[in-house]
């Protein structure tokens, strides 16, 4: 009876939230590429939520800045536009971006303007082929082609990736869908760097008295200053309970960091979904500012306990599906907030 009186209340909720959140003030959201650069910006209302862009100086597409609605930047600015203060490691950490340490044996996730050129065969490039869709309107979407290729450009995988925008008065939503389909057979075995990756401004890493140093799959060690100035307010929670810096090599159906910026306590949540390979996703969560889920590499997260070395023959695909949602208000979201959200997103994108 009990058990049946709570799923009764979390769905009479759910009902509830999803009615009040219908009934908040929806704000048009415009989508306006640049001719003469490689840039499409979202606007909310006037005002810049983010922006995609696919330079020819970037190893990888990103959405980059991006803005909390009461105007706070959420992302990091090294190494396109550094802000005082700031650390300036890892510097392909930047905005929000999809890529993995090792597809084929080369290395996406670390590729970046600091690689000696020498060593840039090792690495991969993701380029943005097309812009495929851009839609405005209450909600707004964006569609691409890109593909994952080596030094040669010879190509791994063909990335499609749709972009869903919305904003309920200080709530914003994107989701992101991309579908990778292998142009060879491709081999993405368990490592520790990937997949979806979010580089935070230095207030909302996790507060630390001591330098961190943190080495790659090459050896290539990087260094990370302490986080212990009074403007750092940061912290972790997750669906299952783990919090700060318990929760990275943890499962968990989604992961909240929240701090404060500006006025505002700001709260920023990645939403795994169901139907994902790996679900529930392991978090490859720092205090250092990077939040990211990797589903892939879940030898070093489980500390050997399960392995999945994923892999696609050529012309298999896979599709993954991330909610990102970033909330300004007085206090953070709440995990029942978070719950609905993650339930009315894995009843989407089937």
């Amino acid at each position: 009876m009990k058990l049946l009186l709570k799923y009764t209340g979390n769905f009479i909720f759910s009902i509830f939230f999803v009615s009040a959140l219908s009934a908040q003030k929806t704000q048009m959201i415009k989508l306006v590429k640049e001719e003469n650069n490689n840039r499409v910006n979202v606007l909310i209302g006037e005002k810049p939520f983010t922006s995609f862009i696919y330079p020819d100086s970037l190893e990888k597409p990103v959405l980059y800045p991006i803005y909390a609605a009461n105007d706070e930047l959420i992302t990091r600015g090294f190494p396109l536009a550094p802000r005082p203060g700031e650390p300036v490691d890892h510097p392909h950490h930047i905005g929000l971006w999809l890529n993995y340490e090792s597809v084929n044996g080369l290395d996406f996730w670390n590729n970046s303007s600091a690689i000696a050129p020498e060593k840039k065969a090792s690495y991969g490039w993701i380029r943005t082929t097309k812009i495929l869709e851009i839609k405005s309107g209450v909600k707004g979407s964006l569609k691409y082609s890109a593909n994952w290729q080596d030094i040669k450009k010879n190509i791994l995988l063909e990335e499609i990736t749709t972009y869903n925008f919305s904003s309920y008065n200080n709530l914003r939503i994107i989701d992101r869908i991309t579908t990778l389909t292998a142009q060879q057979d491709v081999a993405m075995p368990d490592i520790k760097d990937g997949f979806l990756g979010l580089r935070v401004a230095h207030q909302l890493e996790l507060p630390s008295k001591e330098e961190r140093e943190f080495t790659d799959n090459k050896g290539n060690i990087t260094k990370v200053k302490s986080a212990n100035d009074s403007s750092v307010s940061g912290n972790y929670i997750t669906s299952e309970g783990f919090s700060g810096d318990n929760v990275w090599a943890t499962r968990a159906k989604w992961c909240m960091l929240y701090g404060k910026k500006g006025n505002d306590t700001i709260s920023i949540v990645i939403i795994d979904h169901p139907k994902n390979t790996g679900y529930p996703t392991y978090w490859h969560a720092r205090g250092y500012g990077l939040f990211a889920a990797n589903p892939l590499g879940q030898k070093i997260f489980s500390k050997g306990k399960e392995t999945l070395n994923f892999a696609l023959k050529k012309g298999e695909s896979v599709t993954f599906r991330y909610r990102i949602i970033i909330n300004s208000d007085k206090q953070r979201l709440t995990s029942g907030t978070i719950d609905v959200l993650a339930s009315e997103f894995g009843n989407n994108y089937q």
